[in-house]
């Protein structure tokens, strides 16, 4: 019922368009989403993890205390673990159990030991939208609920020393993990870990309900640094990133509903945040948990790109509300749907006002034909994408490029008040229909013709 709510407000974006009210509808919409997500419930009960024998900078593994302290908060059904300032050492993952919140006070660092071996044996995860078995995530839940982690301190993944080699030897693991995908090898026999160079996330939850983070620093991450699988009710505010490695996006969602992010500091050098659903026949045959119903707003990007739809999006993206958002330094990309003709799905119903942009490469730019792959047989959707009140101070290359696909063409694109003030490309539309453009100007604004002489 919910969603056909939504679809109904997206219906009347078109209608109401040309009378600027627009933003109204979406702000009904987004109150809808955010009603429906619900902050973890964790029982009052608080321990401290030096309780449990853990001495911050001693340099020894305090990975044991952890285990220990939260072994104990899941006897009595949940509370809140306090790490005090001062540094951790950790000697592999931690898996979160469900009531719990682990709290990091200010100056306190988790620093995840840099040896692959420490992170066996394997867990079921998902790697560039392909499920399968392979290192644990440095930080793990699987069907959890009420999970929390918060405070102000630091996670640091440890992901440039060990794990950063494994960029350059992945390729065959990789291309392995792509064709048990394709031809739908059971996920059993995807066996990864020992050995293979898939690097793992920093923190992955999988099919977990009522998650909060909030207040903490992430850095340095062998992957991804923070993914959200099949995931429902997730709230992330005011988190901070500071992560450079190949693949270091800032939050991945993947197959995910009712998800807010909001007040985030982003300083990653891949994708800022990236929204999934899967890879080519894996994501098709999951197409009844596609992401949806996600708002992002008052957050500040910096890095690679800052808002990303795909490449894995097979299941389909849809309901996203993006608001009042803003660049604190460069970004390849500002707005980034990426898909090809291998990945079917959607992109759909994404509703996009007040963003600012500073120097970027591109400052929307929305492409059926990503990396320029795909055997044709499985194109993507990309309609009724509404994207308004943006401001970018220059695009090195284009300001707006719009690629669809020959059998599929991208249709119903509303950009309105748009304004680049320099760009060296301005518009490319490529497979497009009913794309309406009100109050775009791409270099200075046209003024009243000169006369002739």
């Amino acid at each position: 019922m919910r969603n056909t709510v939504l679809m109904c407000l997206f219906a009347l974006f078109s209608a109401v368009l040309a009378l600027g009210q627009n933003r109204s509808v979406a702000d009904s919409a987004i109150a809808k989403i955010t009603k429906e997500i619900t902050l973890p419930k964790i029982p009052e009960i608080s321990v401290e993890l030096q309780q449990f024998g853990a001495l911050p900078n001693d340099a020894k593994d305090d990975r044991k205390a952890i285990i220990k302290a939260l072994n104990y908060l899941k006897k009595r059904n949940g509370g809140k673990l306090i790490i005090g300032k001062g540094i951790y050492e950790i000697n592999g993952p931690i898996h979160l159990p469900s009531h719990v919140n682990l709290h990091l006070q200010e100056g306190a660092v988790l620093r995840f030991a840099p040896k692959p071996e420490l992170y066996l044996p394997m867990v079921f995860t998902s790697w560039e939208g392909t499920f399968l078995y392979n290192y644990s995530p440095l930080i793990y839940a699987k069907n959890e609920t009420n999970i929390a982690i918060t405070g102000a301190g630091v996670i640091d993944g440890e992901g440039s020393k060990v794990w950063s080699t494994f960029k350059a030897e992945e390729q065959a693991d990789k291309l392995l993990s792509r064709k048990m995908n394709h031809e739908e090898q059971p996920i059993a026999n995807r066996q990864f870990g020992k050995d293979s160079k898939l690097r793992p996330h920093l923190l992955q939850f999988i099919d977990c309900k009522n998650i909060l983070i909030e207040g903490v620093h992430f850095e340095d991450s062998p992957f991804w640094t923070t993914h959200f699988l099949r995931s429902n009710e997730i709230t992330i505010r005011g988190i901070s990133f500071n992560a450079h490695n190949k693949n270091n996006d800032g939050i991945d969602l993947e197959y995910v509903n009712n998800v807010l992010i909001e007040n985030v500091d982003f300083n990653n050098s891949d994708d800022n945040i990236a929204i999934k659903a899967g890879r080519d026949t894996e994501g098709r045959a999951n197409s009844e948990t596609p992401s949806q119903n996600i708002v992002i707003r008052n957050n500040r990007f910096k890095g690679l790109h800052a808002l990303v739809i795909g490449s894995e999006m097979s299941a389909g993206v849809k309901n996203v509300f993006v608001v009042d958002n803003m660049a604190s330094g460069y970004l390849k990309r500002g707005v980034y749907f990426k898909t090809n003709s291998d990945r079917g799905g959607y992109i759909k119903s994404i509703y996009i006002d007040q963003l600012e942009l500073q120097k970027t490469e591109d400052c929307i730019y929305m492409t059926a034909n990503y990396h320029g792959e795909g055997s044709g047989a499985h194109a993507s959707q990309l309609n009724d994408i509404f994207i308004s009140n943006v401001t970018c101070e220059v695009a090195t290359e284009t300001a707006i490029v719009i690629e669809g696909y020959p059998t599929k063409k991208a249709h119903h694109i509303y950009l309105s008040d748009i304004h680049v003030k320099q760009a060296t490309n301005g518009l490319t539309l490529t497979n497009t229909k009913n794309v309406h453009l009100n109050e775009v100007i791409i270099g200075k604004r046209a003024g009243t013709p000169t006369a002739v002489k």
